[in-house]
């Protein structure tokens, strides 16, 4: 009887610790970590809760790394998901195994502007220090091809937007979102433009648009800036304006245009060309192709920049000519717009 009263007595003792262990061991899980304050921690490819849980010890957060595996044991349809993420002071070993099977990383954002060409774009994502870049050095040929591009050319093909992305995302993928953004606000755009447009299709559209974009910056002059090109293209004039020169001109353009740059053939010298140049200039948003699309109301062919980023527009090559006497001296230097008779 007394053996018998013994053994449930040890029973019990054992019962009791194992509850006290279980109590202890769900009271670490569930109390906050030893984090004080807000801090990044990285899970990469090939983690398991049971190495994160040897990281999370070895940063000091947790006093026992088992933790983590006998939680994912209680728990075996939680999986880490690469990414870096935010641990805050008030979070528990739970909290967090939940925020790395959730896969809610950090994201950061990189914001590609307006009249800027892929190059910069590319410059603009290797400045983020933490996207992985395998474009920079490719052509905008080798880019279209990289990117499975529906043109064989790049530039131009990329929507002028802010992106979010997580650390150690590609510019490949910035792009490609990019550039399925781009098309798809071509394609609506496209259906509601006015008629009688000049354009055999969307691209020379967006063609048009980037000199839109690169000639203004004032969002109410866009449609003016398309209509006079507009019309200077159904009166068979030529463009004659100095973005897509400086565009033709690439690394030599050294900030000033000559009267012999003027001259030089390029197949973006719309001094030289008739028509849109072959590609566009730069990469836009979606108010530069609306103004292209969908052009404002004046008779104007000519326009000057007043030197304050707006313009005075003329419908004469003599009203053009006083007002390049009156604003030539402000005008900003990468303005011109003058056209000149042409044979």
């Amino acid at each position: 009887m007394r053996f018998v009263k013994w053994c449930f007595r040890l029973a019990l003792m054992g019962l009791t610790l194992l509850a006290l262990a279980a109590w202890y061991l769900y009271g670490s899980m569930t109390s906050p970590m030893n984090l004080e304050t807000n801090s990044k921690f990285e899970v990469n490819s090939g983690d398991t809760f049971y190495s994160l849980g040897q990281a999370l010890h070895a940063e000091g957060y947790i006093q026992y790394p088992f933790l983590t595996r006998l939680a994912a044991k209680l728990n075996p349809q939680l999986s880490p998901k690469v990414g870096e993420y935010a641990l805050e002071p008030d979070m528990t070993l739970l909290d967090v195994m939940a925020l790395f099977d959730s896969g809610k990383s950090i994201t950061y954002s990189v914001t590609l502007l307006e009249g800027k060409t892929t190059q910069e774009f590319l410059q603009a994502m290797a400045a983020k220090g933490n996207i992985e870049m395998t474009l920079q050095g490719l052509s905008n040929e080798e880019i279209a091809t990289r990117l499975n591009l529906s043109v064989p050319h790049a530039e131009g093909r990329f929507f002028a937007n802010t992106y979010s992305y997580r650390d150690g995302d590609t510019d490949v993928s910035i792009l490609k979102h990019a550039n399925a953004l781009l098309v798809s606000t071509l394609e609506e755009l496209w259906q509601s433009k006015v008629k009688g447009l000049p354009y055999k299709s969307p691209y020379e559209a967006l063609i048009m648009a980037s000199i839109i974009e690169k000639e203004t910056g004032a969002a109410a002059e866009r449609p003016l800036i398309s209509r006079v090109f507009i019309s200077r293209l159904e009166k068979r004039m030529r463009l004659q304006t100095d973005p897509t020169v400086i565009y033709g001109l690439g690394d030599s353009y050294n900030g000033n245009i000559t009267r012999k740059h003027l001259k030089d053939y390029t197949p973006y010298n719309t001094y030289r060309i008739s028509g849109l140049p072959p590609t566009p200039i730069a990469n836009v948003g979606k108010e530069a192709i609306f103004a292209a699309l969908n052009p404002g109301e004046t008779k104007a062919l000519y326009f000057v920049a007043k030197g304050d980023g707006t313009h005075a527009f003329s419908n004469t090559l003599k009203a053009h000519n006083a007002a390049v006497k009156e604003y030539q001296f402000k005008r900003r230097t990468d303005y011109r717009s003058t056209p000149e008779v042409t044979n």
